[in-house]
């Protein structure tokens, strides 16, 4: 007869030899699995780390000397999970038009949990029903071509005073980007606000900061999204600062709504003033297939505010630093622009169809500077085939979109800023064209991407029209320095400095 210990001595062993054949069998099937598979091309991948040890601070970069190794389509590992990655624009058409519907779906990492209200906003927010919802109201309601016009008298006369601003730092140097996203801030908060930026809660400077961090942790590549089973350490403080960042956004949008509400409550037939009204009015709606939480209004309100305000302006200010580096580009820029627009009125939003070399400036910028290089990354919502490789369902997917604007295949002299490749050509940014697709296309493409090129190709227009353009001191065009941040956006690494000149008749800044 056995004892009381011996028993439990017994049982011990037979539950670990249970536990381990089960794990053998499954590491086993795993294992076998994988070798049925055709899986893409890649890296072999370390034990818990996968292939983050290739990947460096400008991850958009480091994937691409991988597909120059690998090819167009490649798999690597980072952590735990499998991440697939199209460079070429073939590999582009399959996963964003092809096989769009399965690979609509995001990985639920945490700067969409911690930073967008649980992803409630249109970029991290799931496929399905509400996402549906969020893209008809941007479609249907906040982004129609009527709205858009409605505001263009906010743009104009913003505009108006940026300039008039900028006429008086003559001689001064200035950050630019620093005036751009007041510009931007401006704008953004009237069309979304119905008011110039003004919150008890928030600061203007504070804002500017809050939206330069979300674009940050945006694109961070968090130890836990990665390795989970490390993600309660924090190991990089990301998401200490991605909660901190919540509370501020939660503060000035709370009390936005209930300014708006007090504004509303007992006005019969109330006619909306701004696009938090319209929102607000929608959330009233019992028709909705799903109703607007408030979270939800704090999410897309997010979305507009921030979203307009720091894309738009990285975008132009890669677009003055490249002309910078070029001063033959930046005088055929204004030679266009006097022939077309004279020297006695400012640049109208109209005149942009006039302007192809001004249009061919910013398809270039966006061709070599994409606000977003691998896009918002995907993820795989069933099993399936591309380019006859097996993409098994939860894998994550980025599209190299910075790649592809380097395809030597595609562009001639990749690496150079060249803005006439684009004159006489059909070639846009509105997603028809895999070639260029800095704001994405199929379903998740942009939504605010009509606003975002009136805003850049408006305000670059005036500022190439309004002043000359030099580098403070004694500095050359060729030691302005180009690098790049990363995030969910990548703007210059040190923002662009320079010293405004007024070319146009004196009264003009006086408006």
């Amino acid at each position: 007869m056995f004892t009381t210990m011996e028993l439990i001595h017994h049982s011990w062993a037979y539950y670990l030899a249970a536990w381990l054949a089960t794990l053998a069998l499954i590491l086993l099937s795993l294992r076998l699995r994988r070798r049925e598979l055709n899986l893409p091309p890649g890296p072999k991948p370390w034990p818990i780390i996968g292939n983050l040890n290739l990947i460096g601070p400008l991850p958009y970069r480091s994937i691409h000397a991988l597909s120059e190794k690998y090819g167009p389509i490649m798999q690597l590992k980072f952590g735990s999970f499998p991440v697939v990655v199209g460079s070429s624009v073939e590999m582009a058409e399959a996963f964003l038009k092809t096989h769009d519907a399965l690979f609509s779906y995001r990985p639920k990492l945490a700067a969409g949990k911690y930073t967008t209200f649980n992803y409630s906003n249109i970029t991290w927010s799931q496929y399905g029903p509400y996402w549906r919802q969020l893209r008809k109201i941007c479609l249907m309601e906040l982004f129609t071509a009527k709205r858009l016009n409605s505001y263009e008298y906010i743009r104009v006369e913003e505009t108006m005073l940026f300039l008039r601003n900028l006429y008086e730092s003559s001689g001064k140097p200035i950050i630019l980007k620093d005036n751009l996203l007041d510009l931007n801030l401006e704008v953004m908060s009237r069309m979304v606000l119905g008011k110039k930026y003004t919150n008890e809660i928030v600061a203007r400077h504070e804002f500017k900061e809050m939206a330069d961090e979300l674009f940050i942790l945006g694109g961070v590549l968090d130890i836990g999204d990665m390795i989970p089973w490390l993600g309660f350490l924090d190991l990089q403080g990301y998401i200490k600062r991605m909660k901190v960042l919540a509370k501020k956004f939660d503060r000035l949008f709370e009390y936005e709504l209930d300014d708006h509400n007090a504004r509303r409550k007992g006005v019969d037939n109330y006619e909306a003033k701004d696009m938090m009204d319209v929102l607000l009015q929608l959330a009233d709606d019992p028709t909705l297939e799903v109703k607007l939480e408030r979270h939800s209004l704090k999410a897309v309100t997010q979305d507009l505010l921030a979203g307009g305000t720091e894309s738009s302006a990285v975008t132009v200010e890669w677009a003055i630093s490249e002309l910078m580096k070029k001063p033959k580009l930046l005088k055929k820029a204004t030679e266009e622009l006097d022939r077309v627009v004279g020297k006695e009125r400012w640049v109208e939003e109209k005149d942009i169809v006039n302007l192809p070399f001004i249009d061919a400036i910013v398809k270039e910028t966006m061709r070599l500077h994409p606000v977003s290089p691998t896009l918002v990354p995907r993820m795989a919502s069933e099993d399936c085939k591309v380019a006859g490789y097996d993409i098994p369902k939860g894998t994550r997917v980025l599209v190299n979109v910075w790649t592809i604007g380097r395809d030597p295949a595609l562009w001639e002299n990749p690496n150079e800023f060249y803005p006439q490749r684009f004159l006489g050509k059909s070639i846009d940014v509105k997603g028809r064209d895999f070639e260029l697709l800095p704001f994405g296309t199929g379903r998740r493409i942009c939504p605010g991407m009509s606003l975002g090129l009136k805003v850049v190709q408006s305000s670059l227009a005036n500022l190439l029209h309004g002043f000359s353009w030099k580098l403070p001191g004694n500095m050359s065009n060729q030691e302005l320095n180009m690098e790049e941040t990363f995030g969910l956006s990548t703007p210059k690494k040190f923002p662009l400095e320079v010293v405004a000149q007024p070319r146009l008749s004196f009264h003009l800044y006086s408006l």
